[in-house]
């Protein structure tokens, strides 16, 4: 009974009561000027087919225009309504502007890093032309001097993220999409308070929507009581809003500028199975300590800045080598990158399309989530049939069964070319990584689905030679171990009702 009034008095629940009721109202006025007259229906069509118009020339993904161009003509009010609310994927005009000046700021203060590059050049020309494009169209560098370790689940990264947390003695930044009370952020919250009152700058960062049922709605007011800098991106409100199909799906922390986080791990006891939800939860991440952290904390100034509207002036204190007197240890080449919905660019996933089309022996990715669009589907097929080992980790339990049925329905597609698809069977996968060929990996936030491709910020760690690029095969090896292969008999033994209707849906995928 507890739950159930939790739930219904949730500000998750009065925000969507408060969105549905202002669309059924806006739907019902529209639908009486609709029934008065031939004049008013046709202009209605009129304005459908110029929205169409206008969709059909966008800079988008063919899949995602499809599927709008289907809802707005099939029901135009309801359409039209649905599509100016949340089919926009870019931000709006003054946000995007907003955002690319602090952008323009801070990128600045990237090294170029030329001679890396050309070096890197020299060993290999195929790696060469995947970091450049990272430098060049999402403006992050390529480094050296910079050591990797990787986590092939969330309890073994923890004793790490306290232990930076602890050393830290300048400043602490931090930016995650779910944040929830318990045991592991209380844990850290412990140390973000101490370290507050010894005067270390510490700044947090959380996402509104990905916090709206595990946090109290003004949470971010008892961090700051606490000492804390915080803030929370795209603040949910109970009123239909442009911008808020955008999300913060980051996962960063940075020490002092010296060791950064990432991954996949958010804040919550289930990333560390102190709490069981959907079996074991396996997900993973990546520690950075050297030259490549004042990526990521160039990428939290971006988000912090845009966020308060603010500028940093100082630079300088935040860079790794002021708290750093002995060199940093050499391992490989590292490349931290993000990617954002203001651009027309999609960083992940031209990454991820990158390693699967250049790979020569293999390639194995881990995603909880199967929902490609038509030119990741083709890669995928293309690599596997031109002979390459190509092998998808999903979860064994679904997190959302939706979700995960709809993802399945990809399953027969790519099994037919030759890529090998498993089902985790311990619990839930939530991990997003790439590895291939025994020297190239990357590790981040980035889902194999519409929403991190196209619509969140998300952020990933490229790596070419790094000893995390091994660590990363042995744990693929070993998750499949203890993963079941999928055949294609297990894809039609469905009803063919079923996989007929899976197949329909599959037309609204971008809209999930």
């Amino acid at each position: 009974m507890k739950k159930i009034k939790k739930f219904l008095l949730g500000r998750a629940t009065i925000v969507a009561l408060a969105i549905l009721l202002q669309l059924a109202w806006i739907l019902s006025f529209l639908q009486g000027f609709n029934v008065k007259g031939p004049f008013l229906n046709s202009l209605i069509d009129i304005i459908a087919i110029f929205v169409v118009l206008v969709i059909v020339n966008k800079k988008s993904n063919p899949s995602y225009k499809i599927a709008w161009i289907v809802v707005i003509l099939a029901i135009p009010i309801v359409g039209l309504l649905v599509y100016f609310i949340f089919g926009r994927s870019e931000l709006t005009r003054p946000t995007r502007k907003r955002m690319e000046a602090v952008n323009s700021e801070l990128e600045s203060e990237l090294p170029a890093n030329s001679d890396i590059l050309e070096k890197l050049c020299q060993e290999d020309k195929t790696v060469y032309r995947q970091t450049k494009y990272i430098r060049d169209w999402a403006k992050f560098p390529v480094y050296q001097s910079t050591a990797t370790k990787y986590y092939k689940a969330g309890e073994e990264m923890f004793p790490d993220i306290l232990k930076a947390l602890e050393e830290a003695r300048h400043f602490i930044f931090m930016e995650f999409f779910i944040v929830e009370e318990g045991y592991m952020f209380g844990k850290i919250l412990e140390i973000l308070k101490r370290k507050a009152a010894q005067g270390v700058d510490v700044r947090f960062i959380y996402d509104d929507f990905g916090c709206v049922t595990t946090l109290p709605e003004k949470y971010y007011q008892q961090m700051r009581q606490w000492g804390i800098q915080c803030v929370r991106f795209n603040p949910l409100y109970p009123v239909m809003s442009v911008i808020m199909n955008n999300r913060d799906h980051r996962k960063i922390l940075v020490s002092d500028g010296k060791v950064g986080f990432t991954g996949g791990i958010n804040l919550a006891d289930e990333y560390i199975n102190k709490v069981e939800r959907f079996g074991y939860w396996k997900d993973t991440g990546i520690r950075l300590e050297g030259e490549g952290v004042w990526s990521f904390t160039i990428m939290f100034l971006e988000m912090w800045d845009y966020i308060n509207r603010t500028c940093e002036t100082d630079l300088n204190r935040f860079r790794p080598q002021r708290y750093q007197s002995e060199p940093f240890a050499n391992d490989g080449y590292v490349q931290p990158y993000a990617d954002s919905p203001l651009d027309s660019e999609t960083t992940g996933e031209n990454i991820y399309m990158n390693m699967i089309a250049k790979a020569r022996d293999y390639v194995y990715i881990f995603t909880p989530y199967l929902i490609p669009d038509n030119e990741m589907i083709k890669t995928l097929q293309n690599a596997a049939k031109s002979g390459v080992d190509v092998r998808i980790v999903m979860p064994g339990i679904p997190d959302k069964k939706v979700i995960y049925w709809m993802s399945q329905s990809y399953y027969e597609p790519l099994i037919e070319c030759g890529v090998r698809i498993y089902q985790y069977k311990p619990g839930f996968l939530h991990a997003k990584c790439f590895v291939s060929d025994d020297k190239l990996a990357t590790v981040g936030s980035i889902n194999m689905d519409y929403r991190s491709l196209y619509l969140h910020f998300e952020c990933g760690v490229f790596m070419y030679e790094s000893s995390a690029v091994w660590e990363v095969k042995e744990d693929m090896l070993r998750t499949m171990a203890e993963s079941e292969e999928i055949n294609m008999e297990f894809c039609q033994k469905r009803p063919a009702a079923i996989r007929t209707f899976l197949g329909v849906v599959r037309l609204f995928a971008p809209l999930l």
